[in-house]
């Protein structure tokens, strides 16, 4: 359960150490609790995805994403520099204007949104009973499936054989 966090940076989970959702395994440091504090708010992934195709200027961003209030991208764009997701290149000194390219950390992320948007593409089709498009490999024309890799065994891992730990648990 999320509730409205006024004094902080948008949703938070509901419980804590007193018990409830919010407590128990997976409440710690890290996995999916980091993530969402990093980049879970609205419009940032968007803000990500949209720095995947390389530099963008302040305006281009707020031309690309449409909809996002200047405000509301600046926070996202300084949220994201403090997390070290972006870096501001200045292209202007008079004035002082910003050019915001994703770190490695930040477009490490791009795995993580395909994904997102393959779930989402799926989901959104089920809903109004269309085919989802897949994602497809350019090299055969087939739907490609997510699957976890191991790179030590150098073979796809099921979905039975991952050790999730405690970290997934709470969701």
């Amino acid at each position: 359960m999320w509730t409205d966090d006024r004094a902080g940076r948008g949703h938070r989970p509901v419980g804590g150490p007193g018990g409830g959702p919010g407590s128990g395994p997976g409440s710690g440091p890290g996995g999916l609790r980091s993530a969402l504090a990093r980049v879970g708010d609205r419009w940032t992934l968007l803000v990500v995805n949209a720095l995947l195709g390389g530099p963008r200027r302040f305006t281009e961003l707020a031309d690309e994403l449409g909809g996002i209030a200047p405000t509301v991208l600046s926070q996202r764009l300084r949220q994201l520099e403090a997390d070290q997701l972006v870096v501001a290149q200045p292209y202007s000194a008079r004035p002082v204007r910003y050019a915001y390219e994703l770190t490695a950390t930040g477009a490490s992320l791009a795995g993580a949104l395909r994904l997102l948007a393959h779930w989402g593409s799926e989901h959104a089709a089920s809903r109004s009973g269309q085919d989802a498009l897949p994602v497809v490999h350019q090299a055969c024309g087939t739907a490609a499936e997510p699957r976890w890799w191991c790179p030590t065994c150098d073979r796809v891992v099921e979905d039975d054989e991952v050790d999730e730990g405690d970290e997934m648990r709470w969701v």
